[in-house]
């Protein structure tokens, strides 16, 4: 399993890296996990507009999501051979409407489905070409969900967003490797049920027993160096700050 950081800023792009979307390859099989502002020029220094296989949207604040409406103009106006075929899409409840409102001037109110098979995620196990995923809700304003992706006996865990809660341990357990949010400073943000600071970060991984953790959803306003350094102090193992273009092999 390979995992590629397309892009890891929090709540808005950087100066030197898109909002949050992970790219996941096994067996020829090519997942995405978000696409956030700027995520979609990113993704095509990796691979091509028509190669991704599925797309899985943790929740529908724009930085996760909003490339989508790019990515839509990119399949269905698609300038050689036609619109491209639909590949799955999942997100929560609501999505396909939710990106259509974004676009604002859609041919009709179902051609976005011509190019994505829209699925609605809901707490559970599925399977999605190579990968079996669990996901669950996490603990953010709106729908949110957190994605435990196995494949051959390893296994990548993903935050999404959100704050401490019982779902994120669950699905980062025994994790190889953990991709967690750290989008608040320990003693400076104390806002609930929002998102994660860089000790928090450590401090799940090093309950769930995680093999190495990797900040991202960092926002420019945040000091990297500082999140790193509190999520080394609870966390043992390796901890990394996600930077765009950063390769994995797990």
């Amino acid at each position: 399993m390979k995992l590629t950081v397309v892009g890891c800023s929090g709540s808005f792009p950087s100066a030197d890296s898109a909002c949050s979307s992970y790219l996941v390859e096994a067996d020829g099989f090519r997942l995405l996990i978000d696409m956030g502002n700027g995520a979609l020029g990113e993704l095509q220094r990796h691979v091509g507009l028509y190669d991704l296989d599925a797309v899985v949207l943790s929740h529908l604040h724009a930085d996760h999501c909003i490339d989508m409406c790019g990515y839509f103009v990119a399949r269905y106006y698609r300038h050689d051979g036609g619109p491209a075929a639909a590949i799955p899409v999942y997100g929560p409840a609501g999505t396909e409407r939710r990106l259509n409102i974004a676009y604002g001037d859609v041919p009709d109110e179902k051609c976005m489905s011509e190019v994505f098979d829209f699925r609605t995620l809901q707490p559970g196990t599925f399977r999605l070409g190579p990968f079996d995923i669990a996901t669950d809700l996490v603990s953010h304003p709106v729908e949110a969900y957190g994605f435990r992706l196995g494949y051959q006996g390893r296994t990548l865990t993903y935050s999404g967003d959100t704050g401490p809660c019982q779902a994120l341990d669950t699905l980062a357990e025994g994790a190889d490797l953990f991709l967690c949010e750290a989008s608040f400073t320990a003693g400076k943000e104390d806002i609930p049920e929002l998102h994660l600071n860089g000790r928090e970060a450590g401090e799940v991984a090093a309950r769930a027993g995680a093999g190495r953790l990797v900040l991202t959803h960092i926002p420019p306003w945040t000091s990297p160096s500082a999140n790193l350094r509190d999520a080394r102090a609870a966390f043992a193992g390796p901890v990394d700050l996600a930077t765009a273009g950063a390769v994995y092999e797990l």
